[in-house]
């Protein structure tokens, strides 16, 4: 069955997973915004009303994700040593810098990309400027005049694991490198074990376990990370003009690719998948804004709230291509492949928002 799909979408990559992932980015839009999804959302409530559940939330999002990614690898859909994620290229200086300034910078852009694109879609016209400005320091990082920076800056911390025999940076080849065991086995016991510790924590709580909203949200997200990677990892053929390798959901780079499909639609072709589903989850936040009847243009609140606003998105578009992604590119598509600098953005970005949200109270309280 997988082959025939593969056969399938290999006559025509650009048609399918162009319309196959403008659906799932509809879908995972639609339903960020009707739940309220939100990371920073998230380390907020855990601050200000030591309220976890949306926390857990996206705990159970990145656990099914990673159940999910191990299945469809499984399978044969997909392979997950082929993507960014997992390369033998490992910077942990880049992971936590980057992490702590996408999360501290997500305080300041009231919310992560994912959330200023829902936002986009339900008319905040604040969070469009905010995307813009993520998308050109996201360029300006990648090729232009801070990747010098970028590269002279955090070139020297790269680690080659290929020199101490890992296959991969996952959690099951870093082991495998002591134990001698099978990665693939290992990899399997490592899923096991660390979803499943995830999944017990979300729901050892009476407060999560009674509220579908929160559970819906987690699973459905987590679902939608794992039909990206099974779409992506059909249409991907090594032999192609133009490689794409298998990925998953993430804003970061997407963003300044939008941006830049924009402008140059004619010379660019198909757009990648993380155009169309940026796109998709702008139009399904659109479609559950309408449905709820909160469909309203809002802007800035003053010059201040600009420059906070302008501040915290240049420091996500920096911090999210440093960080190789952000709360769902690393947070969730990149934890779940396993790999051991997923995780440790993960931790990164959750400790940079919540030194944000301390700095945004205090200077919120000297300014009143």
């Amino acid at each position: 069955m997988v082959d025939t799909w593969r056969e399938i979408i290999l006559a025509d990559p650009g048609f399918y997973v162009g319309i196959w992932g403008l659906v799932i980015g509809i879908i995972f839009g639609f339903v960020v915004y009707r739940t309220n999804y939100c990371a920073m959302g998230a380390i907020s409530d855990i601050e200000t009303f030591g309220d976890y559940r949306r926390f857990r939330s996206w705990v159970l999002a990145a656990a099914t994700a990673m159940i999910g990614a191990w299945y469809v690898q499984s399978i044969g859909a997909t392979d997950l040593s082929s993507s960014i994620y997992l390369t033998t290229n490992f910077n942990m200086v880049a992971s936590i810098i980057g992490g702590l300034m996408f999360g501290y910078g997500m305080v300041f852009a009231g919310g992560c990309v994912t959330k200023n694109i829902v936002r986009v879609g339900a008319g905040d016209l604040r969070s469009a400027i905010n995307l813009v400005v993520v998308g050109i320091f996201a360029y300006m990082t990648i090729g232009g005049i801070l990747g010098l920076v970028r590269t002279s800056a955090f070139g020297p911390f790269v680690i080659d694991l290929a020199a101490s025999d890992a296959e991969t940076q996952s959690v099951g080849s870093i082991i495998s490198i002591f134990t001698g065991g099978d990665v693939q086995n290992t990899n399997m016991i490592a899923m096991i074990v660390i979803a499943g510790l995830a999944i017990a924590w979300c729901f050892k709580d009476k407060a999560f376990r009674t509220s579908p909203n929160h559970i819906i949200s987690g699973i459905v997200i987590g679902l939608c990370v794992i039909a990206v990677w099974f779409l992506t990892g059909l249409a991907f053929d090594e032999l192609s003009d133009v490689v794409a390798l298998p990925t998953s959901l993430t804003f970061v780079r997407p963003t300044g690719d939008t941006l830049e499909y924009l402008m140059r639609f004619t010379a660019l072709g198909a757009p990648t998948i993380g155009v169309v589903t940026l796109v998709g989850t702008l139009i399904g936040a659109f479609i559950g804004a309408m449905m709820m009847g909160r469909l309203n243009l809002t802007t800035f609140a003053n010059p201040t709230d600009t420059k906070r606003n302008l501040f915290g998105s240049a420091m996500m578009g920096v911090g999210g291509i440093l960080a190789l992604g952000c709360t769902v590119g690393q947070g969730l598509t990149g934890v779940s492949t396993l790999a051991v600098g997923s995780m440790i953005t993960f931790a990164a970005i959750v400790a940079g928002g919540f030194l944000g949200i301390k700095r945004l109270n205090a200077v919120l309280m000297a300014e009143a």
